[in-house]
């Protein structure tokens, strides 16, 4: 008889999520099979739920969602080695093809036939989930799985603050969203100077200031051009653009000092303009981020929470999988950190 599992199923080409049973699905050649512990929420979980235009360009319906967890090995496909039953791991949700310039390069970031855990193949909002071998990220005992459930975001924000030297320069973040606000805390961690961060959302911009900015600004009441005057400076040495907005965008550049170098994760919207002068006559540097460095990123944000980054401070919700709904609601609305979702049932035994 097959086994079945619970799933978070994007069942139908419409709004929502569904938890549906399915079969445990087997590990192939170099995959493994990981017994999940918790689940993140991550924006594009978000998108797909909400059913907006990209999720119905992207995701074909039946998909598994999902790829921000943390879990235990539970079996092992032919070929696979230096892994055991019962290691705790994470896993890089990005799957490259090996092959390409690329890759074959050590650029496995930039690999053109990435294909994505839990957006182009089945994910981690299940109770187990087959990635391959390759893709593992071993977890230390020290760190607790409630904060490896959302180290690929955590990538994220790694990867676009340290693209540039960080010590003494002044940072501007435009958006804070969870990876805005962990990547205030990364700056700050590494010995940025002022960490400006900037949103709208006066519950985020206080997580962020808690993570490490040392001033947040909510632009529906103030300029960044007031907080450049008011930290005496002639503008930003480093611009990490999270907002996805287009007038956040164009704000940062203006407030930009000449030779800055600007990193743009947040994805912006289709035909959105840029003062090109700000960019051409301060002689700015555009470098645009996705994903992961594979794997040094991860090697990094490993070692920053075993000295001591404050992870724990971007996680404000950690709820029962049944409450998945509840935590959908939050990630919308903006009125959360982090959202970790438990499968153990460690969350009901605690509250009990």
């Amino acid at each position: 008889m097959t086994q079945t599992m619970r799933a978070l199923v994007k069942s139908e080409a419409a709004p929502g999520i569904w938890m549906e049973e399915v079969p445990v699905p087997e590990p192939g050649t170099n995959e493994v099979l990981v017994r999940l512990e918790k689940t993140a929420i991550c924006g594009t979980d978000v998108h797909i739920h909400q059913w907006d235009d990209w999720a119905k360009r992207t995701i074909k319906p039946g998909l598994i969602i999902g790829h921000e967890f943390v879990g235990r090995i539970e079996a092992l496909g032919r070929g696979v080695s230096g892994y055991k039953v019962g290691d705790r791991v994470s896993a890089e949700g990005h799957i490259v093809c090996g092959h390409c310039r690329n890759c074959r390069a050590g650029r496995q970031h930039l690999c053109p036939n990435t294909v994505g855990i839990g957006v182009n193949r089945n994910g981690g909002f299940a109770e187990y989930v087959v990635v391959p071998a390759s893709n593992l990220w071993p977890i230390p005992d020290e760190i607790p799985s409630e904060l490896a459930a959302f180290f690929d975001p955590f990538g994220n924000a790694a990867h676009c603050a340290l693209q540039h030297d960080l010590v003494g320069e002044d940072v501007l973040i435009t958006g804070a969203g969870p990876i805005g606000i962990i990547a205030a805390g990364i700056c700050r961690h590494v010995g940025a100077r002022h960490v400006v961060i900037t949103d709208v959302n006066d519950y985020r911009l206080g997580l962020a200031k808690d993570m490490g900015a040392s001033r947040i600004v909510n632009v529906t009441r103030e300029s960044i051009g007031d907080v450049v005057e008011e930290l005496d400076i002639e503008g930003f040495d480093i611009g990490l653009e999270m907002s996805g907005n287009s007038s956040a965008f164009n704000d940062l550049l203006h407030n930009m000092y000449h030779g800055g170098k600007v990193a743009l994760l947040g994805l912006l919207p289709e035909g959105t303009g840029c003062d090109w002068d700000q960019v051409i006559f301060k002689g700015l540097e555009l470098h645009g981020i996705y994903g992961r460095r594979m794997y040094e990123t991860w090697y990094k944000m490993t070692q920053m929470v075993l000295s001591g980054f404050p992870l724990e401070r971007a996680l404000t919700h950690h709820i029962s999988i049944d409450d998945f709904e509840h935590g959908f609601e939050l990630m919308s609305a903006g009125n959360c950190g982090k959202v970790v979702c438990d499968w153990t049932g460690d969350i009901e035994r605690r509250s009990a």
